[in-house]
C-alpha cells in the first residue's frame, strides 16, 4: 500500500510538470481494497502487475486564488534602512478588463480590482512620497479605464503626491488615458503611444453558421435588444445607435485627456483619430513630456517630490508573487486551451467586453479577451 501510495503522488506530480501547473498539495483517498504483485527495485522502477479494486480518488490544488494574501510592499531598490522614505511603484500590465481572465490552472487576478487595491495601498502608507505608474498595456474595456483613471485621480486627492506615468512597450488606448492622468509622462524611444480611439467588434457569422446548418430563432421583446448580434447583418438603425455610443464615449475620452494636458487642444486633430506614435514622434505631438527609462521615471518622481535622498523603491506583491528589480512583472497564468485550435472573432463574444479603449492591431486579441 504505501508503495502504491507514492508511486501515485508521483505520476500526479509529473503530470503536472508536463501541463506547466505547480502542484501545491495532493491528498490521497482509496476506498476498496489495492493489489500489486511484484516487486519495486531502486528509486522508480517497476515490474509485475498493479490492480486497483473499488475507488481511487486523488484530489490536486494547482494555482488556486492569487488574491489568498494581501499586497505587501516588497523593496526592489535602495536601502529600505538607510531612508525611511518610498518610491512606490505601480505596475499596469496587459489588457485592462473588469473580470478575471481565464487559466488552466490558476485564476489572474481581475485588473481592475488589483490596480485599486495597489491605489488603496500606497494611499494608507505614509512613507510613500511619489509614485511611479509603470504601463505596459494596449489597453482595454472604456469602463474598466475610466474605472482606473478615477482611482488615480482619488489618489492624487488623497495624497497629494507626484505621480509619473512610465509607458514601456505599449501605452495605448485606455492605458494612454491612465497616463494622461499623470503628473508627467515618460516614454520610451521605442514605446507605442496613442491610439485614442474607441471600437466595437461586430461580426456578422450568418453565412458562417448556414454552413453548419445553424439556425437563429431569436424570440425577443425590443426590436434593438440584439443588436450586433453576429447571427444576422446589423440593421442602420442600429448601426446609428452604436455608432452614436462610439462617438460619445469617444468624446469623453479626448476631454479627460485635454482636462489633464490642456496644450493637447491645439493640436486635437493630429492624435483623435486612433493614430499611435512611437515614442520619440509621441513627444513632438506632446503625447507625452520626456523620451527616458524607468530610470528616468524614478528620477522624475524624486524630484517632483523635492528630495535627494537616496530613497528606496517598492513595488507592492502578493505572497506568492515576487519583485526582484523595478521592471519584475507578475506572472500570469497559464492559458485554458480552447476546444477548437482557432479562434474565429465573435465565437467568443460572450466572454468579450464591449466598447473597448484598446489599439487592436491583432483580430486575436478580441478573441482572447
Amino acid at each position: 500500500m504505501k508503495h502504491c501510495t507514492s508511486l501515485a503522488f508521483t505520476i500526479l506530480a509529473f503530470a503536472g510538470m508536463l501541463t506547466g501547473c505547480r502542484v501545491r498539495s495532493v491528498p490521497f483517498k482509496h476506498e476498496g481494497t489495492m493489489r500489486m504483485s511484484g516487486k519495486m527495485n531502486g528509486d522508480m522502477s517497476l515490474s509485475g502487475n498493479m490492480g486497483v479494486n473499488g475507488k481511487l480518488q486523488t484530489e490536486i490544488l494547482t494555482g488556486g486564488d492569487k488574491r489568498d494574501s494581501p499586497l505587501k510592499p516588497v523593496v526592489v531598490d535602495g536601502d529600505a534602512k538607510k531612508h525611511d522614505q518610498r518610491i512606490a511603484i505601480i505596475d499596469v500590465d496587459g489588457i485592462l478588463v473588469d473580470r478575471n481572465a481565464t487559466a488552466l490552472l490558476s485564476a489572474s487576478e481581475n485588473p481592475v480590482a488589483l490596480f485599486r487595491e495597489k491605489c488603496a495601498a500606497v494611499t494608507d502608507d505614509e512613507r510613500v512620497k511619489a509614485v511611479v505608474l509603470r504601463i505596459n498595456s494596449p489597453g482595454g474595456g472604456a469602463t474598466a479605464t475610466d474605472i482606473m483613471a478615477r482611482e488615480i485621480e482619488r489618489l492624487r486627492e488623497t495624497r497629494k503626491i507626484p505621480i509619473v506615468a512610465c509607458v514601456m512597450d505599449v501605452g495605448t488606448g485606455g492605458a494612454y488615458y491612465l497616463a494622461s492622468q499623470c503628473d508627467h509622462i515618460i516614454a520610451h524611444p521605442t514605446s507605442l503611444v496613442g491610439g485614442v480611439g474607441i471600437i466595437l467588434n461586430v461580426y456578422n457569422l450568418e453565412d458562417t453558421m448556414g454552413q453548419f446548418n445553424i439556425l437563429s430563432t431569436p424570440i425577443k421583446s425590443g426590436e434593438k435588444i440584439d443588436a450586433g448580434t453576429p447571427e444576422r447583418p446589423i440593421a442602420s438603425g442600429e448601426l446609428d445607435m452604436l455608432q452614436q455610443i462610439a462617438d460619445s464615449f469617444h468624446q469623453r475620452f479626448i476631454g479627460q485627456i485635454i482636462r489633464r494636458r490642456p496644450d493637447l487642444q491645439t493640436n486635437r486633430d493630429l492624435w483623435t483619430d486612433g493614430e499611435v506614435f512611437a515614442g520619440s514622434n509621441a513627444a513632438e505631438v506632446h503625447l507625452v513630456d520626456q523620451i527616458g527609462y524607468i530610470d528616468e521615471a524614478i528620477a522624475e518622481a524624486k524630484r517632483r517630490a523635492d528630495r535627494k535622498d537616496d530613497w528606496a523603491v517598492q513595488m507592492y506583491r502578493r505572497t506568492d508573487n515576487h519583485a526582484y528589480t523595478v521592471l519584475d512583472r507578475v506572472p500570469d497564468g497559464v492559458a485554458m486551451p480552447s476546444l477548437f485550435p482557432i479562434h474565429i472573432p465573435g465565437m467568443d463574444r460572450s466572454s468579450m467586453p464591449t466598447f473597448l479603449f484598446m489599439w487592436q492591431s491583432d483580430p486575436a486579441m478580441a478573441s482572447s479577451l
